[in-house]
């Protein structure tokens, strides 16, 4: 399809020159025409399922999400993507279906802006493009192998421009989560995975060693190059760069993280210690609850550090739940892109392929410190703090008595935020949300604050309580093992797999959940019929 040719000339072309085409400029290319490497912000051009709202903000919304700066801006700070919304919100009206045509239409005539090749978020919004792409065909991912044709020398090759072997990095490694199955087998041809293996070795640049690092995890998904690449002995290297976890260089830092994920999740090397059985969490009572995250999110062993490497928009929260008094934690920014990060409720509702994360709904607020931004109920207003960078630390303040949130910027405080006081009043977590290739990490307390605020506050930490059992963040391989040996009932929900299923969802009539989890759809998941009514059949509790 042609949206395909779109990121196969993304692959073989635009990573020397630039990183994205809009519609338009693809067509031009295959009529013989040569243009600026653009690309379009945030529009949807190839599902038929997409499509824009009823409302008559839709050009507010595209405003607000705004990418990246125009060519004449370059200069400015960068203002990247808003992660796509592919589906309705838990609270917007219905759609309007628009078929393709039209779609194509809209797209032409945004104006295009420019995502330099080198700019940072470029890999995430590769990702953003790619995700929204149909499957390839077979013979079309046999084509991009031979245009690319990439082998180790490759690899080797323009050392002194480390974002084009990042971006060819960025593009396998979306394919590879796209196509998980035998594509993906097809994909990982002996000169490809010589490619990544030598982006791995330690003279390359750590933002390389990074995304091919992850492109790696992401072919492992299908077990037959999971061995494959094991095979290499992959881990030999993975074990140096681990070293990198904990580094002041936030870059090797990321390299760190991800190789220390990888050993103890998919490419484990004989006679090495899992992080999990070592580390010392005797100091930590409140952490990330992994047990309440999905699992594209990557938490660390010691339940203080997350990072998202998917295209969605994935949300985490604390374990330790605040209903009075006064609250303060401090996050460390690893990498500079969009998160946003702040305070949620029970009533919370995150839907992470929806791009729907903390702040947008009218139970949780959010600090965003790349776009300068406070969200609330899925809309933001600006704020006076500078982009944040990477070694940043925000604090986040909540004060239950006088019903307000203060957000700080290495200490510089903003106004109070008061807005979810009107829908809510207790149950509050720390969260956060991140898109694709960020990380942070959390201090609930543990150790001491880099700015504490002046007012009295309390730390989760020292309120808080986790057995020894559940501060284990348990690798994939050891968690699945445990699964399989969970005996299921025959009523129970078919979604927690807990609770009895006990609630019939209306007009559809499914009735295989809990009221629990009912409460937390907008459709059913079995027919996606839109949930009107959720009744609580009493005669199937037990």
């Amino acid at each position: 399809m042609i949206v395909f040719g779109w990121a196969v000339f993304l692959a073989s072309r635009s990573l020397g020159q630039g990183l994205l085409l809009t519609l338009e400029e693809h067509i031009a290319h295959f009529l013989g025409n040569r243009g600026a490497i653009t690309t379009m912000g945030n529009s949807c051009i190839c599902r038929d399922d997409s499509g824009t709202d009823d409302s008559v903000d839709t050009q507010q919304q595209q405003a607000e999400n705004s990418a990246v700066p125009t060519a004449d801006t370059r200069s400015q700070p960068r203002d990247p993507v808003r992660p796509p919304r592919r589906g309705r919100g838990p609270h917007e009206p219905r759609r309007k279906k628009q078929n393709v045509d039209g779609l194509v239409l809209d797209t032409l005539a945004s104006p295009p802006i420019v995502i330099p090749l080198e700019d940072p978020l470029g890999p995430a919004v590769i990702t953003l493009l790619l995700d929204e792409c149909p499957l390839p065909t077979k013979d079309a991912l046999q084509k991009l192998t031979e245009i690319l044709n990439l082998n180790g020398e490759v690899a080797c090759q323009d050392s002194g421009h480390p974002a084009k072997h990042r971006n060819t990095s960025a593009v396998l490694g979306c394919l590879a989560e796209k196509l998980a199955g035998p594509a993906s087998i097809g994909l990982l041809s002996p000169g490809i995975l010589e490619y990544l293996l030598q982006c791995l070795k330690l003279q390359s640049h750590p933002t390389v060693m990074l995304f091919a690092l992850i492109a790696l995890e992401k072919f492992a998904q299908t077990s037959e190059n999971k061995l494959t690449i094991s095979e290499s002995s992959i881990s030999d290297r993975l074990v140096t760069l681990e070293s990198w976890a904990n580094d002041p260089d936030y870059l090797k830092r990321q390299v760190g993280f991800c190789a220390q994920w990888s050993l103890d999740n998919l490419f484990l090397k004989e006679g090495r210690q899992l992080t999990y059985e070592k580390v010392n969490l005797s100091s930590i009572r409140a952490m990330l609850n992994s047990n309440d995250v999905s699992e594209y999110l990557k938490i660390s062993p010691h339940g203080l550090e997350a990072r998202c490497d998917a295209s969605s928009f994935e949300s985490v929260r604390c374990t330790f739940c605040v209903d009075a008094g006064v609250w303060y934690y401090e996050v460390t920014v690893v990498t500079s892109g969009v998160m946003q990060i702040g305070w949620a409720t029970r009533d919370s509702k995150f839907l992470n392929h929806e791009g729907y994360g903390i702040g947008d709904d009218e139970y949780s607020c959010a600090y965003d410190g790349c776009r300068q931004l406070i969200w609330y109920n899925a809309r933001s207003k600006p704020h006076i703090h500078p982009c944040w960078k990477e070694g940043d630390t925000v604090g986040f303040l909540l004060d239950l008595n006088e019903k307000q949130m203060i957000f700080f910027l290495n200490g510089n405080q903003l106004p109070p935020e008061k807005q979810v006081f009107s829908s809510t009043v207790s149950g509050f977590f720390a969260a956060a949300s991140f898109m694709s290739y960020q990380q942070c990490e959390f201090n609930f307390g543990a150790k001491p604050f880099k700015y504490p605020p002046s007012m009295k506050f309390s730390t989760f930490n020292d309120y808080a309580f986790l057995t020894a059992e559940e501060k284990i963040i348990l690798p994939r391989h050891r968690r699945l093992a445990l699964l399989k040996q969970v005996s299921i009932r025959e009523n129970c929900c078919s979604l927690c797999c807990d609770e009895v299923a006990d609630t019939q969802l209306k007009p559809c009539g499914h009735s295989d959940l809990c009221m629990d989890c009912a409460l937390q759809l907008e459709t059913c998941p079995l027919c996606r019929k839109e949930i009107v009514s959720r009744i609580r059949q009493i005669s199937h509790i037990s």
